[in-house]
């Protein structure tokens, strides 16, 4: 009888010890649901929790990460980290397998999209405008208004001053200062540089050869003394904000939370347009059309149909910003988490829109929702 009731003890000792490894455990692994390894599905508590790891273009990031934060609450088992690296870096990450999905504000040149043709998708997720940004002392509460033209030749070092004649005639009735401009760029390889350098191409070809549009551009200005290179769409908005008489080019709501003044620039139609929600649509309306019907074509050319558009009293410098996603996950999980995160962002995306950004047109919404469906279709989802 004593050797039974010491045998009842020791079970009913390790059955209460199991069920604290439990409880302890379960704790633990919600505490730090917050962290994401690299490429893993795991157990947790009541369900399989699904990490999802995208990062790339500075330009949509605060859009992303507003996403990312009212998705989440909406799917506590999907668990999505954007790490800002600027779209070069993303993409190559995401070729390489490290990320699950990448953000590029360019699509993927036509080179690298045929030699990867039917195993990645891409799809337009927003409209975002780069803006020019200025510091001038005593104007800063005035709009000026610049051309392409007039951009190109302070990035080439050929207008050095405010009050060149070239700036001053886009500006009756404004007293420019006499005073050298301090020329801002990105140091990094960036989307928002490319769709910049673009403009300066397509307002001003003679001025702007295609040889100084891209991610990273040789800037003529560079050498000049007169001009920095920042990190990031926040490290231009600093060296603006910290050297008087500057100019710079920023993602639009990097202005707008920095309270930076932003200039009107010239259209191909000869109207001087400042970024508003309905400038950007007129702009993404006129080239939507243009778009492949499929996330699986080509969108190599997209971004010659949105920057510089046709559309009547459409901002200039405007520009489709994309994830890329891979058409097959090894993981049929994780293919059903992109899969939600991709109809969550076509269906509801809109509603959550912040200041600075432009959802898209709704035929756009549709090449989402059949990224989606096609990474379902193909992963086993």
């Amino acid at each position: 009888m004593k050797d039974s009731l010491k045998m009842i003890s020791i079970t009913v000792a390790l059955l209460v010890i199991v069920s604290l490894t439990v409880i302890i455990y379960e704790s633990v692994s919600n505490t730090y649901a917050g962290h994401v390894p690299a490429k893993t599905s795991s157990t947790v508590g009541a369900g399989p929790t699904v990490y999802l790891r995208m990062g790339g273009a500075t330009f949509p990031a605060p859009q992303y990460l507003a996403w990312i934060k009212e998705f989440m609450k909406e799917h506590p088992r999907i668990k999505v980290s954007y790490e800002l690296l600027g779209s070069g870096a993303g993409v190559s990450r995401f070729l390489d397998g490290t990320l699950d999905i990448a953000g590029s504000d360019p699509p993927l040149p036509h080179s690298v999209w045929v030699k990867h043709e039917g195993k990645l998708m891409q799809v337009p997720t927003l409209v975002g405008a780069v803006v020019v940004t200025y510091n001038i002392p005593g104007l800063n509460s005035v709009t000026l208004n610049l051309s392409g033209r007039v951009l190109a030749l302070i990035y080439k070092g050929v207008i050095k001053y405010w009050d060149d004649p070239r700036i001053q005639a886009l500006n009756p009735g404004i007293k420019l200062p006499h005073h050298e401009i301090f020329v801002v760029f990105r140091a990094d390889a960036s989307g928002t540089q490319q769709v910049f350098t673009t403009f300066l191409h397509k307002a001003a070809p003679d001025v702007w050869p295609s040889t100084l549009v891209g991610k990273a551009p040789a800037f003529p200005v560079a050498g000049s003394g007169r001009a920095a290179g920042g990190k990031g769409n926040p490290g231009v908005a600093n060296l603006i904000k910290s050297n008087p008489y500057s100019i710079g080019f920023v993602e639009w709501s990097y202005a707008l939370e920095n309270n930076l003044s932003v200039a009107a620039l010239e259209n191909a139609a000869g109207e001087f347009v400042k970024p508003t929600p309905r400038s950007l649509l007129n702009a993404a309306k006129a080239a939507a059309v243009n778009l492949p019907k499929s996330p699986l074509g080509d969108f190599s050319s997209d971004e010659n149909y949105i920057i510089y558009s046709s559309g009547k009293h459409a901002y200039p410098l405007v520009a489709w910003t994309h994830l890329i996603i891979r058409t097959h996950y090894g993981d049929p999980a994780k293919a059903r988490a992109v899969a939600t995160f991709l109809k969550w962002v076509a269906e509801k995306g809109e509603s959550e829109t912040i200041p600075g950004y432009v959802p898209v047109p709704d035929t756009v919404k549709q090449l989402i929702l059949k990224a989606a469906e096609e990474v379902l279709s193909n992963s086993g989802g």
